[in-house]
């Protein structure tokens, strides 16, 4: 599901952060290690700005569905962690939280809150002593094994597949509509913009999640 609150996207051609900066640098192993000091503190301004944005209707509207008793499963690709935030607590982080921190070597440090480490300087693991990273996924790196493992579960599990705000580029996320569709589910699109996989959904909605998600629940 798409931010829409505020907060740059990777993927617009104009506007997205790709297009002032090298993705390999900042979101790959080689180019954290090239600078990790750039890294970090590009970082440390994308927490920034996550934590000042807040829920969209689209983000509400999801939670809005649980809290009368509806069985939901969020599966996001978005790292910003506003459908936790929204109300949702069935949450699939595919490509991990940007305010969370792991340590490089993967020796099983983790720390949830920015607030207690440096913004300015990567700090060292206090487990191992390697960098502590981003806990994001980045280029070249596979997927938490047991966050796709819920994904795909709650795919072939589901009545109904909502795919919103997501180009339909990125696998093994872009998969999931069709694997959903064959187990049954119907899969309805709500994107603004023609994505890859619209011949997969049974109904498509052109129009923002902010903007269409509350009318689709009130309907």
């Amino acid at each position: 599901m798409s931010a829409e609150s505020g907060v740059p996207t990777f993927r617009d051609a104009h506007t997205g952060l790709w297009s002032r900066f090298d993705p390999m640098q900042l979101a790959s192993e080689q180019g954290f290690r090239a600078d990790p000091t750039l890294v970090w503190r590009w970082y440390a301004g994308r927490r920034d700005a996550v934590a000042r944005a807040e829920p969209n209707p689209g983000h509400l509207a999801l939670a809005g569905q649980e809290r009368r008793g509806r069985p939901l499963v969020v599966i996001t690709q978005n790292v910003d962690d506003l459908h936790r935030r929204a109300g949702s607590t069935q949450v699939v982080e595919l490509h991990g939280a940007i305010a969370r921190t792991i340590c490089l070597a993967k020796c099983g440090f983790r720390e949830d809150d920015p607030a207690r480490l440096p913004p300015g300087e990567p700090p060292r693991c206090p487990n191992c002593g390697d960098w502590l990273r981003p806990g994001v996924v980045w280029f070249g790196e596979m997927l938490d094994p047991e966050q796709l493992d819920a994904a795909e579960a709650a795919a072939t599990a589901c009545d109904v597949m909502l795919v919103v705000g997501t180009s339909g580029m990125v696998y093994p996320a872009a998969g999931l509509p069709l694997a959903a569709r064959q187990a049954g589910a119907t899969v309805v699109i709500v994107n603004p913009a023609p994505s890859e996989i619209d011949d997969f959904a049974h109904q498509v909605l052109r129009g923002t999640a902010a903007a269409t998600l509350p009318r689709l629940f009130a309907a």
